[in-house]
């Protein structure tokens, strides 16, 4: 579900505008889109692990040989802007990113349920199936179709970056 309806209409959607706008050197077309994503996080919790995962993506980037402007930007824009730098057919990119998402909550899953191995190998296969029809949704979504709605997600955010106890900061 998330799949279709947040990183299809949210993250992939941001990183195409990204990608374009930083291989057509309009900066300032990507730090819109940048901060269009931004806007897009429901919560506090959600936007600081978005900046802290692109922060140091862009750190590692001018080590790899890849400009990168002077400017706190999400994940997907950090990513977005690697994968212009090295000519990363645009599609490849919004897999890649959303199969890195799935490691990333499945890591965590494992951690915390506990899930296991073997079932967050099945977990990950069976997200891994979904990633070519959200790149699609994604691929076709203009300027106004961008965003989502998940009423839930944004509740259990909102109560867990005021949660007493956390095993892992969000």
């Amino acid at each position: 579900m998330f799949f279709e309806h947040g990183l299809a209409r949210t993250d992939i959607p941001v990183l195409l505008r990204v990608y374009d706008a930083t291989r057509d050197g309009d900066d300032e077309g990507a730090l819109w889109w940048s901060r269009q994503l931004l806007a897009m996080r429901e919560t506090a919790e959600l936007r600081l692990e978005d900046l802290s995962m692109g922060a140091a993506l862009l750190r590692l980037l001018p080590e790899l040989g890849v400009l990168v402007p002077a400017a706190e930007l999400p994940f997907a824009a950090a990513f977005a802007i690697g994968a212009s730098a090295w000519n990363v057919d645009p599609t490849d990119a919004c897999a890649g990113y959303a199969w890195s998402w799935s490691e990333q909550q499945v890591a965590a899953a494992i951690k915390l349920v506990p899930l296991g191995h073997t079932a967050g190998q099945r977990l990950l296969l069976a997200l891994g199936e979904r990633i070519e029809q959200a790149v699609t949704i994604a691929s076709g979504l203009g300027d106004e179709e961008l965003g989502m709605s998940l009423p839930g997600l944004a509740i259990a955010s909102a109560r867990h970056e005021t949660q007493y106890t956390r095993l892992f900061r969000s």
